[in-house]
């Protein structure tokens, strides 16, 4: 009898976990899930040696199976600017930013999509200027999906 309960209690595990595999499987992020149009805003310090200076930013991009296009205006320290920017999908987007045509940074930002693909939280890893050092930054970004019915 105990040999019975126990193959029945084991048997009930293995269908629940399963199961419940099976439900948790279904939902996954890919870059069919993200592809469309997107805006999104960042915020935070770049460590320069003169100081820290506030950088924020808010913008739109499309993004094509990995691929990624958009513009943004941006304000470091008071200047502002409006900028395009490109990006490369891998594990992290390489970030290529450009004001009026000319290369001004490049940035490395790891990125994790969240809410079944309608909206994504990054963060700045390695921001280079131009011709110049990678200086310490902490900025980390948001984005939503314009349109989370596409």
């Amino acid at each position: 009898m105990p040999s019975r309960y126990a193959t029945r209690v084991f048997l009930g595990f293995l269908i629940f976990t399963f199961t419940t595999a099976a439900h948790a499987s279904n939902k996954s992020c890919s870059f069919a899930t993200t592809n469309g149009d997107w805006c999104f805003s960042y915020s935070g310090n770049v460590i320069l040696p003169t100081g820290a200076v506030p950088v924020a930013s808010v913008g739109v991009f499309k993004q094509t199976n990995g691929s990624l296009t958009g513009s943004e205006t941006r304000s470091l320290g008071g200047a502002v600017a409006d900028e395009t920017i490109t990006a490369d999908c891998t594990v992290s987007y390489d970030f290529q930013v450009f004001d009026e045509g000319v290369l001004v940074r490049t940035a490395k930002v790891s990125v994790v999509f969240d809410d079944n693909g309608k909206s994504a939280r990054g963060i700045f890893t390695s921001p280079v200027l131009t011709g110049g050092p990678a200086p310490p930054s902490v900025i980390s970004m948001d984005a939503r999906r314009l349109f989370p019915n596409e």
